[in-house]
Formats: structure tokens, sequence, C-alpha cells
């Protein structure tokens, strides 16, 4: 199984993603046929920092487990207002 075919299952979560030139946290937002489009977080404030298309080719790693990746999703839930 290719990586991208493996990552659309995880399209719109929240992962660690690994590239040639750098790595993040980040959400997913879409997996297309050569690139991804990743969103950075700033693990700081858990705000939006950039939106990113990667190479496919460029990936190195994707985690979508672990203690780490399990906080920054702990933290966006608690931010998130439902309707009154």
């Amino acid at each position: 199984m290719r990586l991208l075919e493996r990552l659309k299952d995880f399209e719109n979560q929240y992962m660690f993603l690994r590239w040639v030139s750098g790595n993040e946290y980040g959400k997913l937002n879409h997996v297309g046929e050569d690139f991804v489009e990743f969103s950075v977080i700033d693990v700081d404030t858990m705000e939006y920092r950039e939106t990113l298309f990667i190479n496919a080719q460029l990936i190195l790693e994707a985690a979508v487990g672990g203690a780490d990746v399990s906080r920054i999703v702990a933290e966006v839930s608690s931010q998130l207002t439902f309707g009154e």
C-alpha cells in the first residue's frame, strides 16, 4: 500500500508530519494524487500558523498517535464552542 493511500484514511485528523525539509504538528486537510495539504499548528498558542502543500514524495514520516498528538487533540477540542 502506498503512503498516500494510507494517509487518505487520516484526512481531517491531527498528526505529526515529517518531510525532507521540516516537521510539524497539525491537521491533514487533504490528500491529493501527488501532494498533501497540511495546516500547521503552533503548539504554544494552539492556533493555525500556516497551510503547507507538500509533495508526497518528500514525506518521510506521519504519526497519528502518541502522547504529543493526543495533547494537541485535547487542546483543540477544549477550545471548541458548541451552539447554545
